[in-house]
């Protein structure tokens, strides 16, 4: 069984394991994500539980991949977990708007460890994270995936999703061309 988990002390070996084997929770920066977070859990495993779960937005800033800082929104992350660690998935809003800023590539993102890909994992976890957005108050989420990643597509549309459009992604992600998704709560 799949479900997503609130990142807690008890899962976090199973997390940092995945993380050991070369797995990435950030689909854009990739090893230098992982090499953060392995730094993070190795200096204190409790501040950097506690960092995944900012509903306030009150955490630092955020480092986008060209190295520029932004205000971190309100969002929280969840993890993919079925007996052991099969992923990561993050959900981030702008109270009292659907709206986000153009550096802000979608309201959720996900990642599965690629040992347990194809099996579903995403398309769960995504059905799930859509309950808590609901609580948000949001009356639609906006989810981004390149066009070259046609399992991201066919999750998205196993979730009542529909393509919106092409667009060039933010400077600070290099501005590659990426597809928008929307999925109307």
């Amino acid at each position: 069984m799949v479900e997503i988990v609130k990142p807690a002390l008890e899962h976090l070996p199973s997390y940092r394991a995945a993380l050991e084997r070369g797995w990435s929770p950030d689909n854009v920066r990739l090893a230098e994500a992982t090499r953060e977070q392995l730094a993070a859990i190795e200096e204190d495993p409790f501040a950097f539980l506690a960092g995944l779960d900012d509903p306030e937005g009150r955490g630092p800033p955020i480092t986008l991949p060209d190295g520029t800082m932004v205000p971190r929104l309100p969002g929280f992350r969840r993890w993919i977990w079925d007996g052991e660690a099969a992923g990561s998935i993050g959900f981030r809003w702008q109270p009292g708007t659907a709206a986000l800023p153009s550096h802000v590539l979608g309201h959720i993102g996900y990642a599965v460890v690629p040992w347990k890909r194809g099996r579903g994992y995403a398309t769960e976890a995504l059905r799930l994270m859509l309950d808590e957005a609901r609580a948000v108050g949001l009356p639609f989420v906006e989810i981004t995936a390149k066009p070259q990643n046609p399992a991201s597509h066919k999750v998205i549309l196993a979730n009542g999703g529909r393509f919106v459009g092409r667009f060039f992604e933010d400077a600070a992600y290099g501005g590659a061309e990426s597809l928008r998704f929307r999925i109307d709560l």
